[in-house]
């Protein structure tokens, strides 16, 4: 076992042991005071969950980390041992799909190279194997803030991160005498550099470089640059003893322009310096200062400069990880009887949940501003659901600063961002769904906007140019809004110029749950004329209802959300496509030529979004036995999808139907069957973080109305959990009286919530908690038991809000 495996076990043993000994004097639970110590970082590294396990800040600009040459490493990262290391570089995203993001400005050590001409600098020749643990795993080991490697050339390579700098360690074998680096400018994920620039200092041996690369998920490209300064750690390292840029493979000694040997259409270049090695007896330890900017190579030092002035390793990463321990701590569970993976679990999932966006505060390109700049919404359909709402239990300041970058793009672009990367739009997936992140912010911080800086006035008219203006491509930015006015639904057979002719059913959806949320930002803001227009579009959903449709393996179920052309009529697609039960096995993305209506999801699963009005649509269902004959088939035969975000809310659904037990059983088995702390313990892309929140709620016993004062509400897998929250610096704690634990699959036990108290008062729901809780710190008691049809309680307002029932009035 290396020595900071051990380190990490023995903070995890006094982290939670010392607490608990504290607590046993106290008779409370213990305080997790080093939660990053729980933290798995390789969670989803594998199989397509493309996570990013290198050091960052919360949401953080540089996500430093090694890229491998495994297919499709969108985070860079693969944790699987057979892929090569082939670089450190500095910028990445998590959980993403589209072409590779970012992968820039890669750093690479040669320990062996003998000739300087002939040293291996291309991404092919240059990469090696890791080494390989006894249980077949890659030597790397990541924490927050922390990243480090042991490659089978026998070199070491550590990482930590300021926000817009990152600092590398590399420490040489010790036979090593001339250690080489290499400063790599052009390698990013799809190898799509052009207008490339580096200058290499002789007496200094600072490389600043800078290119144009391509956007992942757009038509879009971005420009970036880098800094990077070198320095001995235990050594005085002194100037460069070679030096060159280099094409490729071929390093040309004594240049110090890339200008100088760019003369092909091969697109690999950067510079490669050899130092002198540490005295006799002592090993060789590079430090590698790497600045980034968009702006320009003189900003990338001035970060460098500014953030890391001292290159000392062990301060920045200190500093980051209680960064993140302040972060990860607002949010304490209880761990008595609990096993240590779930407490893992928990915390790593909400370490996920603070990756992206990234703050890119200074470092917009497009136009100046003091406000706060965000970037990495990759996107915004995937993380409205959970993220946000999430951020508003713990984190309200970074969510009011993601808000009003938000708020500054859309006055100066016009229209809210959707999905966003390195300052490029990208393909829009859903709706306008920055519409609910606002409506979330200002429905539940309304009263605190102004301390937050957040303009009432912007942000509304920013949600109203989404819901009012057509932009000239509404694949980008935006919504088509025309016909969305004028038809009241998004038809499948009109096209007015300005975006793909395609997810006609799914946008619909998306954009009468938008107009929802700008309903009850209108209604928080006393507009009371707005809150009724926006109620009314919110609707729109029930306009592509078609209730002569029935599911084909099951024609007892009747009505599904379907294409309608623009003369009312309706097209049709099979309730099956796009599941794995499609005949066709279809997919659905963003393909112009298959109008299905459908993205990311199958008509069955669409046909139970309407999440501001569920109790409608139980009655456009049947009622409650055929809504929960609905529910049951869809997760018996396997079209609930837990990698996909319409799936999300689905669990919690039975609650709509008064039959709460049966939310938090599905709710227990999907964390069961999909979620787990192995390097493939997600069931698909970690959608920037969107996965992570989802899992985190469903292990709190929460789930959350984005843009609403409201939480649905189940047991969670701990004893206790309380929230803090600094807008308000009142703490929240659930408490589970009569718990015993958590069955290993999901299902039974003493897990179903019979009674909810707030401050010792009976509350008028067991199936959803108001905002107002958690504003004032409150006390909450869940009473537990094991029979599985316990209900929301009783009166009039025990079963969760609906528009159509008044609750949202």
């Amino acid at each position: 076992m290396s020595a900071v495996r051990r380190l990490c076990l023995l903070l995890i043993f006094t982290c939670v042991s010392g607490a608990s000994q504290l607590a046993d004097r106290q008779n409370a639970p213990p305080t997790i005071t080093d939660p990053a110590s729980l933290v798995l970082p390789f969670i989803g590294t594998t199989n397509g969950g493309h996570v990013f396990p290198g050091a960052t800040l919360p949401h953080g600009m540089v996500k430093t980390g090694m890229d491998t040459d495994s297919p499709g490493n969108h985070a860079g990262y693969d944790g699987n041992s057979t892929f090569n290391a082939t670089g450190f570089s500095q910028l990445h995203d998590s959980g993403t799909g589209g072409a590779v993001p970012l992968s820039n400005f890669k750093i690479w050590a040669l320990p062996n190279c003998t000739e300087f001409r002939h040293c291996p600098t291309s991404l092919d020749s240059r990469k090696v194997l890791r080494k390989v643990l006894p249980d077949g795993s890659p030597d790397d080991f990541a924490s927050p803030g922390y990243f480090s490697t042991n490659l089978s050339n026998s070199m070491r390579v550590e990482l930590t991160a300021a926000r817009r700098t990152a600092i590398h360690r590399y420490t040489f074998p010790t036979n090593t005498t001339e250690p080489r680096m290499i400063v790599d400018i052009t390698n990013d994920g799809q190898q799509s550099a052009i207008d490339t620039t580096m200058v290499l200092n002789s007496t200094t041996a600072r490389v600043v470089g800078g290119a144009s690369f391509a956007a992942s998920f757009g038509p879009g490209r971005y420009n970036a640059f880098t800094c990077v300064d070198f320095r001995g750690e235990g050594f005085e390292l002194g100037e460069p003893t070679e030096w060159g840029a280099y094409l490729v493979d071929t390093p040309v000694l004594g240049t110090t322009n890339v200008d100088q040997i760019y003369l092909s259409f091969l697109n690999e270049a950067g510079g490669l310096l050899t130092f002198p090695p540490a005295p006799k007896g002592t090993q060789t330890k590079i430090l590698v200062r790497v600045g980034v900017s968009l702006i320009s190579t003189d900003q990338a030092c001035a970060n460098a400069e500014e953030e890391i002035p001292d290159f000392d390793f062990e301060r920045v990463h200190q500093e980051n990880r209680a960064t993140w321990n302040d972060l990860l701590g607002r949010i304490q569970v209880d761990m008595t009887g609990v096993p240590l993976e779930t407490a893992q679990l928990f915390y790593s999932s909400l370490y996920r949940s603070h990756i992206s966006p990234a703050d890119y505060t200074g470092e917009n390109p497009k136009w100046n501003s003091s406000e706060p700049y965000y970037d990495s919404y990759y996107c915004n359909w995937d993380t409205y659901r959970t993220l946000y709402p999430l951020m508003s239990l713990h984190d309200p300041v970074i969510f009011s600063r993601i808000v009003r970058g938000m708020i500054d793009i859309q006055r100066n672009e016009g229209w809210l961002p959707e999905c966003r990367g390195a300052t490029a739009m990208h393909f829009i997936q859903g709706g306008s769904n920055a519409d609910p992140i606002l409506g979330e912010f200002f429905v539940k911080f309304n009263e605190q906007a102004e301390a937050l800086n957040v303009s009432a006035t912007d942000l509304y008219n920013a949600l109203l140019a989404d819901a009012e203006l057509q932009p000239p491509n509404w694949n980008l930015q935006g919504r088509q809004a025309d016909l969305w006015k004028q038809l009241n639904y998004i038809p499948q057979d009109m096209f007015d110029a300005g975006g793909a002719n395609t997810k006609q059913v799914s946008r619909t959806l998306e954009h009468a749950f938008n107009d929802f949320a700008i309903s009850q930002v209108a209604k928080t803001m006393g507009n009371t004329e707005d809150g009724a227009k926006y109620s009314q579009r919110a609707n729109n959903s029930f306009n592509v209802w078609n209730p002569d449709v029935v599911q084909p393996d099951r024609p007892d179920i009747q009505g599904m959300m379907q294409p309608r052309f623009a003369n009312g009529t309706f097209n049709f697609t099979d309730p099956r496509h796009c599941s794995i039960h499609d005949p066709e096995q279809a997919t659905c993305f963003l393909n112009a030529i298959n109008r299905d209506g459908f993205y990311e999801g199958s008509p069955i699963l669409y046909s139970q979004y309407a999440p501001h009005d569920t109790a409608q649509l139980l009655q456009l269902q049947g009622g409650v036995e055929s809504f929960i004959t609905r529910l049951d088939f869809i997760f018996n035969n396997d079209y609930f999808e837990a990698t996909d975000e319409p799936s999300q809310q689905m669990p919690f659904m039975y609650h709509y139907a008064n039959r709460p037990g049966l939310s938090t059983q599905r709710s227990r088995q999907v964390i069961a069957e999909f979620f787990n702390t192995s390097v493939n313990g997600l069931p698909g892309n970690d959608d920037s973080g969107a996965m992570g929140s989802y899992a985190a709620f469903y292990l709190l016993g929460l789930y959350p109305l984005p843009a609403t004062r409201q939480f649905l509400l189940s047991s969670p897998f701990f004893p206790s959990i309380s929230f803090f929250n600094p807008a308000f610096n009142s703490t929240t704690t659930i408490k589970s009286q009569g718990f015993v634990g958590n069955p290993e699959n999901g299902t039974g036990g003493k897990v179903f919530v019979s009674n909810v108290t707030v401050n010792g008062e009976q509350y008028k729901s067991n199936c959803f908690l108001d905002w107002d809780v958690f504003v004032n710190g409150s006390t909450v008691e869940l009473t537990l038991t094991d029979d599985i049809n316990v209900s929301c309680g009783e009166g009039p307002d025990a079963l969760p809000p609906s528009l159509s029932t008044g609750g949202y009035d």
